[in-house]
């Protein structure tokens, strides 16, 4: 019998985390394009319907997986029995053995604000390794991007009130709610109820209670008191299991009774929030806060805000930490040129219907006007530069022939950095409804090569 550890992703397994023709490609590409270089890009196709732009997340977790890229003997053995991989020769296995990444990596921050048709990660290397790492470069890009840029619109919904991660029992798994509460918290979110994005990232943790645990006392009362006797100064008390008014008349009345806040999670919170501001006023509890939550998302907050609602803190969880509204983006990796011993650099490019590429490694500036707000982006030729202007270039070198080039930004660091991308977009950018989308140009020459 199997041990429910098996079911456990562990850190030295990250090189079984792919598709299967990833390995077989490696293997034909070994056999029939040794000593070639392969250079593919990762962008985001279209902007989905309800967003005007995106927040570029999961650098940092795709260069530690291209670091620490390995496969265990214990692995390769069970590759080694595959039927698919019967046929194939010892130097194969030997090769995933012996596998390092070798190649050169090129991103945007972390944080940085990205529209579609940009690269936001380039990688250069031999191009069976390039081919191998598009499966997990792929779902951590786009998943962290995904959730970032969900959150961020909580965020710019709530303005200065506090926004809190509560999605982890709702994220569609655990490593899943991990990553989430890390691209929220880059998406200016205040905390997470997430422990381990709190031990592992240093994102400030926040939690109240559940309405089980009012239930398992014999009265709402005895548990309010037993929880505040366990967290004394800590204590938000959920207020909402049976009569939400009532709960908090007596709550507030009951001077032994020490909490800083309710949490409101069921009911018209516009009308219980106002409701309750006056109880707690009334009663000299003007110190206690109101937290708000239940299916929430930037839409109900923007209503909420609207409304003039007392509200000073938002649990958000199902609807940011799914992307409910927009489960996935058209995330993509594709090969755009390949390098020959003897025959140099070639652009490659698709031309099926709807998926047509750019040939060509490339770049992507983009230019601020005289307030510093962002005006246009120029996508051009890896070694290109626009005409003269304010330009900056968006892609840097992260890693270089397999080795780390420069210091990764610490959370805290790429949390402020988008804080700076956002205060740079329009403030009809910055709108939750759909607006005409940002300019983003295309050198000449890459178009002149794509129809060649």
């Amino acid at each position: 019998m199997k041990s429910p550890s098996q079911l456990l992703l562990a850190e030295n397994e990250l090189g079984l985390v792919t598709d299967l023709y990833q390995l077989t490609m490696f293997a034909a590409y070994r056999k029939h394009r040794r000593n070639v270089r392969g250079c593919f890009e990762l962008w985001f196709r279209d902007l989905p319907p309800e967003r005007n732009f995106l927040l570029a997340a999961g650098l940092e977790p795709a260069l530690a997986y291209l670091l620490h890229l390995r496969f265990e003997p214990e692995q390769v053995a069970q590759l080694r029995r595959m039927e698919v991989f019967a046929d194939l020769d010892d130097g194969f296995f030997s090769a995933l053995s012996q596998l390092r990444f070798s190649g050169d990596v090129w991103g945007v921050r972390e944080g940085t604000v990205v529209f579609a048709g940009e690269p936001v990660l380039r990688v250069e290397a031999p191009i069976e390794q390039a081919q191998l790492v598009e499966t997990y470069l792929l779902a951590v890009v786009s998943f962290s991007t995904l959730i970032a840029s969900k959150a961020v619109r909580s965020r710019i919904a709530a303005g200065s009130r506090c926004v809190v991660d509560f999605g982890s029992r709702r994220a569609h798994g655990p490593q899943a709610a991990c990553w989430a509460a890390r691209s929220a918290y880059l998406a200016g979110f205040d905390a997470t109820s997430n422990v381990w994005a709190t031990c592992r990232l240093g994102v400030p943790p926040s939690g109240t209670m559940a309405h089980s645990f009012v239930l398992s006392f014999a009265s709402e009362d005895e548990a309010f008191r037993a929880y505040a006797d366990t967290f004394p100064g800590r204590t938000v008390l959920l207020v909402d299991t049976f009569d939400t008014v009532a709960a908090v008349q007596r709550a507030a009345s009951d001077r032994a009774l020490q909490f800083i806040g309710i949490r409101l999670d069921s009911g018209n919170i516009v009308e219980l929030a106002t409701r309750c501001r006056v109880i707690l006023d009334a009663a000299g509890r003007s110190d206690v806060g109101i937290v708000a939550s239940g299916d929430l998302d930037e839409r109900r907050i923007g209503e909420i805000v609207a409304a003039g609602a007392p509200v000073d803190s938002f649990g958000v969880g199902t609807r940011m930490v799914t992307s409910a509204d927009v489960p996935a983006l058209q995330a993509v990796y594709k090969l755009v040129a390949v390098a020959e011993a003897g025959a140099g650099v070639r652009g490659v490019a698709k031309r099926s219907a709807g998926k047509r590429t750019l040939p060509g490694a490339k770049q992507v500036w983009r230019k601020r006007g005289s307030d510093g707000l962002f005006v246009e982006d120029l996508v051009t030729t890896a070694d290109g530069a626009p005409e003269q202007g304010a330009w900056e270039p968006l892609l840097e070198p992260w890693i270089v022939a397999g080795r780390q080039r420069q210091e990764v930004p610490s959370l805290e660091e790429s949390r402020a950095y988008a804080q700076r991308q956002l205060e740079s977009l329009s403030p009809t950018l910055r709108a939750l409804t759909p607006v005409p989308g940002f300019p983003v140009r295309v050198a000449p020459v890459l178009l002149g090569d794509a129809e060649s």
